[in-house]
């Protein structure tokens, strides 16, 4: 079976690199795919869906909708093909999305069963050794971000606390919060968030309206 310009970019995602054409091609013939096309807006996976598949986006964009336990603010952020969607949440303690993904535009997704994914870990070492890589660098980032020096000044604290809550910590940001809960989370006055928020305004880091921060770019703060 040839391979398609679509299962080609399958093999630029994480978990099928370093794997040859050859065998690609055996895990298409052996291989339960269920391709699917979204369009602009359709949600693809809801927070607290039951994490039973792989999700992997081929072709296009998705926004990723991150929020708080409480509901008093959010984050969004673009994730761009090829990709993968929390591969983290497939196994452990709760196996459940903490995120929210929605086409962004028309994007093309093939969704893998947790079954099949535990059988291409047992017949190709490749693969399982790229769910350890992708597992291991997750749990590396999280770990190391407690020993992180704290960040002192206002400017320093916002950047960091977007940047924290991110999928990528890089690429724009829209961050939907009310300044004095904003202030609260970060223990500093609603008079100094709105005084650094609008400095930053002012030097086109971000644009700002009522609770609503967006940031250009991401990595240039960081």
């Amino acid at each position: 079976m040839p391979l398609t310009k679509s299962l080609e970019k399958m093999l630029e995602l994480p978990l099928f690199q370093g794997m040859s054409k050859t065998d690609m091609n055996k895990v298409l013939a052996h291989t339960r795919l269920g391709f699917e096309n979204y369009s602009n807006g359709k949600t693809i996976v809801e927070e607290g869906a039951v994490c039973d598949s792989l999700y992997f986006l081929l072709k296009g964009n998705i926004t990723v909708i991150s929020k708080a336990f409480d509901n008093s603010y959010r984050i969004t952020e673009t994730l761009s093909a090829p990709d993968i969607l929390q591969p983290e949440c497939l196994f452990g303690f709760t196996q459940r999305f903490t995120k929210t993904f929605v086409a962004e535009g028309t994007c093309q997704m093939v969704k893998i069963s947790k079954r099949e994914i535990v059988k291409l870990s047992d017949e190709y070492q490749i693969f399982r050794i790229n769910i350890l890589n992708i597992i291991c660098t997750q749990s590396q980032r999280v770990s190391r971000l407690q020993w992180r020096t704290p960040p002192k000044d206002i400017r320093s604290k916002i950047i960091h606390f977007v940047g924290s809550r991110c999928i990528h910590p890089a690429g724009e940001k829209t961050l939907y919060i009310k300044m004095e809960d904003l202030g609260h989370l970060l223990s500093e006055s609603r008079l100094n968030i709105s005084r650094e928020l609008n400095m930053m305004a002012d030097e086109k880091i971000i644009d700002l309206s009522r609770g609503i921060i967006r940031f250009h770019a991401l990595e240039h703060l960081i």
